[in-house]
């Protein structure tokens, strides 16, 4: 399983990548394995402020549709337009090319209660 050190993870099997004062969001790669073909991707939540653990949007796979939680408080700034036309980029790709959304960073202390790659790692059994 691929567990980049330099993300944080929830418990919910979001990751996060703190690049200045905003943040990358997406599901991580034991997330889209356990979902399996990803089909389509929903964020209706574009310029509005989400709370720490408030769903942003829905993934929806051949068999399921799952809520997607926020690992921060911010502002979504920008949803990954390449994913209205390749949301199996989610699947081939999660910690790049599938990321979800960009988001502001409203409070930088919430970060300091995400999970370690070797922590979340633990948590699924990788």
């Amino acid at each position: 399983m691929n567990l980049p050190t330099d993300l944080k993870y929830t418990k919910e099997h979001e990751w996060i990548r703190v690049e200045g004062d905003v943040a990358y969001i997406g599901i991580t790669d034991h997330a889209q394995k356990e979902l399996g073909d990803i089909v389509y991707v929903d964020i209706d939540t574009l310029d509005k402020e989400v709370a720490q653990n408030e769903v942003f949007g829905t993934v929806e796979a051949v068999k399921t549709v799952s809520d997607l939680f926020s690992p921060i408080t911010g502002t979504v700034l920008e949803v990954n337009s390449h994913l209205d036309g390749s949301p199996e980029s989610v699947n081939s790709d999660p910690y790049g090319d599938g990321w979800m959304i960009k988001m502001s960073i409203a409070d930088p202390s919430e970060l300091d209660a995400l999970l370690t790659a070797e922590t979340y790692g633990g948590l699924v059994g990788a």
